[in-house]
C-alpha cells in the first residue's frame, strides 16, 4: 500500500484519499496499485456501500506523474496480466458500488477522466477540469472519447478534447460534468455527508439502481421489462419490508443490518 493513498472506512463509506499534495497528487504506479487495492476492498466488503474519492492539498490530481511514466512506461495491455493503470481503469469502470468524488483545484488528465466513471461528483468553487492530452502529443483515455460525446454532444466534447483547455467549476456544472459546486471549505464534509446519505439507503436497491442506470438497453420497451423484473423481486425483499414497516411506524428506515 502506498503512503500516497490513504484508505479508511466508516459508516458504510470507504474513502480513497490521494495524499501526495506536494506533487499535486500526480499518480505514480504505486498509487495506482493502492487505489486498485482500495477499490477491490470496497467491492469485496458487504459493509461498504459507497466509495469516496478525495484528495489532500490544493489539487484533486495533476494526472499522471510524467517523470514516473517516462522512467517506468506503463503496461497498457488488456490481457490477464494487465499493469496497474489498466487494472485501475477496469476496477473503477466496473465498480458495482456507488462512487462519489470530491474535487478541488486542478483535475487534470486521468484526474478528470476518472470522474466520468463516478456516479456523483462534487466540486469546490476553485475546481478546474482539463484534458491536456493533445497538448502532450497524446490522445484521451479511460473511454473519455466515448463518454464525453454521449454526455455533452460531439462539439462540446471536441472542444474539451482538442483544445485541452481547463473548464472551471461553474462551466463543469452547466455541462453536467459535476453535480454540485460547493465552497472549498465545505467540500470535504459535504462529500462525506453525501456518501453517508447514500450508504444509508437500501443496499441492494442502490446497487441495482446503479446497474440499471449504467447498463444499455435495446429500446424503451426492453428497459421497461428489465425494470419490472427487478421491481417485482424487490417487493419480496427485506429492504422493502423494512422501508414499508418504517413508513407505517413513522420512522426512518434502518438498512444497517441488511448486507
Amino acid at each position: 500500500m502506498s503512503e500516497n493513498v490513504l484508505v479508511s472506512a466508516a459508516a458504510g463509506v470507504l474513502e480513497i484519499r490521494f495524499n501526495r499534495a506536494d506533487k499535486k497528487n500526480a499518480f505514480t504506479m504505486p498509487m495506482y496499485q493502492a487505489i486498485v487495492a482500495g477499490l477491490r476492498q470496497a467491492e469485496s466488503d458487504p459493509a461498504i456501500r459507497v466509495i469516496l474519492f478525495s484528495a489532500e492539498g490544493s489539487a484533486f490530481s495533476a494526472g499522471n506523474d510524467l517523470q514516473d511514466f517516462m522512467s517506468n512506461p506503463p503496461d497498457l495491455g488488456d490481457g490477464p496480466d494487465a499493469g496497474p493503470v489498466m487494472q485501475f481503469m477496469r476496477a473503477l469502470s466496473g465498480a458495482r458500488k456507488v462512487v462519489v468524488a470530491a474535487v478541488q483545484g486542478p483535475a487534470v488528465g486521468v484526474g478528470a477522466t476518472l470522474l466520468l466513471h463516478c456516479d456523483l461528483v462534487l466540486a469546490a468553487e476553485d475546481a478546474r477540469l482539463s484534458l491536456p492530452f493533445i497538448n502532450l502529443g497524446l490522445v484521451p483515455e479511460f473511454a473519455s472519447t466515448l463518454l464525453l460525446p454521449q454526455r455533452l454532444g460531439y462539439h462540446r466534447a471536441a472542444e474539451l478534447a482538442m483544445l485541452g483547455e481547463p473548464v472551471d467549476a461553474a462551466t463543469a456544472l452547466r455541462l453536467g460534468l459535476v453535480n454540485r459546486v460547493l465552497p472549498a471549505a465545505e467540500l470535504a464534509e459535504g462529500a462525506r455527508a453525501l456518501a453517508r446519505k447514500l450508504a444509508a439507503k437500501a443496499p441492494e436497491a442502490l446497487l441495482l439502481t446503479k446497474q440499471l442506470l449504467k447498463s444499455g438497453a435495446p429500446d424503451v420497451q426492453g428497459r421497461i421489462v428489465e425494470e419490472a423484473g427487478h421491481f417485482a423481486r424487490r417487493l419480496h425483499s427485506g429492504e422493502f419490508r423494512e422501508a414499508a414497516t418504517a413508513f407505517f411506524e413513522k420512522r426512518p428506515p434502518d438498512f444497517s443490518g441488511l448486507l
